[in-house]
């Protein structure tokens, strides 16, 4: 994969896929290869790049503390990289919370925004603080991973849906990370706790898509309605699921997909 020299790091991306352009940018601790399934479905309809944002994956780490300022900067540099001035945005979880950042920035940028189960942070609410749950026990911190993924997650309903319990299974199954993997996420979620743009999203005119998915404990869905009160054109769908709701509802990527290539979201005449 292609890297690209910025300012203080060098950020590792791809781009995949024909078609309207998107720029996705990936959850807490995700990676190009992590996601590599979810950026294939994406690339389907669309020609998609993605990168391994600061501190994760194979883009540098440098020291912190990172802002969420940074993460949408570090886009917008790569977007002049690449040669594209404007395109389809789309973030996932704390990625969602970067595309906001990066929308109300560099709004004349976004054709159309996607926004999947995030949170606008401040007067909007925030997402669940995850950075707290390494102050647990491994067994604590895997069962309220296990509820905020999904609040029907409960160890009684986990023995009785075993699909559900594979699905948390091989979230939990991690290889031993190194102390700079460790270092990278860490600064991720410091930078996190002071996303706030709830006050800014009125800048953000394009069409915007956001969903969410039912039994969510990490960002719920009362968080997407209120970045759909914020916004002039957006729409909200729910999803079956949890945090995790792509992998559960197969009918959320078609639609996202579909919002992203063409611009119609469900329910538009």
């Amino acid at each position: 994969m292609p890297m690209f020299e910025s300012g203080d790091i060098s950020i590792n991306y791809q781009i995949s896929g024909t078609g309207p352009r998107v720029l996705f940018f990936n959850g807490s601790g995700a990676t190009l290869q992590s996601t590599e399934l979810l950026i294939r479905s994406l690339s389907k309809e669309c020609e998609v790049l993605a990168h391994d944002q600061r501190g994760l994956g194979l883009t540098s780490i440098p020291d912190g503390p990172y802002t969420m300022a940074q993460y949408a900067a570090d886009a917008a540099a790569l977007l002049d990289h690449v040669g594209w001035k404007t395109c389809a945005v789309v973030g996932i979880s704390f990625g969602g919370m970067v595309a906001q950042e990066f929308a109300v920035t560099f709004p004349t940028r976004v054709e159309r925004l996607a926004l999947l189960c995030t949170s606008t942070g401040g007067a909007g609410g925030s997402s669940y603080p995850l950075h707290e749950l390494g102050a647990l026990s491994v067994e604590e911190r895997t069962a309220k991973m296990a509820t905020l993924s999904d609040t029907r997650f409960t160890p009684e309903w986990l023995a009785s849906h075993p699909a559900d319990a594979q699905m948390m299974s091989m979230r939990n199954d991690q290889a031993p990370k190194s102390a700079d993997v460790i270092r990278g996420e860490r600064l991720q979620l410091a930078a996190r706790i002071g996303h706030d743009v709830a006050d800014r999203l009125h800048v953000i005119t394009c069409p915007t898509f956001v969903t969410a998915g039912k039994f969510d404990g990490i960002a719920p869905p009362v968080n997407s309605e209120a970045i759909v009160e914020r916004l002039s054109d957006a729409t909200m769908s729910l999803y079956e699921g949890g945090h995790m709701f792509l992998a559960q509802d197969p009918t959320a990527i078609r639609e996202i997909r579909t919002f992203l290539s063409t611009g119609v979201r469900p329910g538009d005449k």
